[in-house]
């Protein structure tokens, strides 16, 4: 255990989980509901997810930096759409499609917001509660 936190074979570890567990509630979403409820909840999701992948590359990142990687990925994928490049990708590849999307919706931009709040909320109330080392003024 370090200064920063748990171990980083711990916090990768955890982050992998959290990226499965994203994923099986993007999936979970998708299967009880559909339209924009489904679709801003997957958006919000895609940016958990993005934020797991982060934490999972750079484990003792603050969680601020981490959303904000998360939030700068989503929003960057999503003005990519305005170029149409994604979209041809897509008509080839169904990960590409999964991915990059294929078509740019603005109010994307705020779902992927709340998706990055959420992920910076547990992340600092995991990071928050995770044992440290004791010092001096702690014992």
């Amino acid at each position: 255990m370090s200064a920063l936190g748990p171990s980083a074979p711990r916090a990768r570890a955890v982050a992998a989980g959290v990226a499965v567990l994203t994923v099986v509630a993007g999936l979970g979403v998708r299967t009880v509901t559909d339209g924009a409820v489904a679709k801003y909840a997957g958006d919000a999701l895609y940016t958990v997810l993005i934020c797991a992948l982060v934490a999972l590359c750079a484990p003792r990142a603050r969680p601020l930096a981490v959303a904000g990687a998360g939030l700068g990925i989503s929003w960057a994928v999503e003005l990519l759409q305005l170029t149409g490049v994604p979209a041809e990708l897509s008509r080839h590849s169904a990960v590409a499609r999964l991915v990059l999307g294929s078509t740019f919706n603005a109010p994307d931009l705020l779902w992927y917001a709340v998706g990055a709040a959420a992920a910076w909320a547990a992340r600092t109330a995991a990071t928050s509660r995770a044992p440290g080392p004791r010092t001096a003024a702690s014992r």
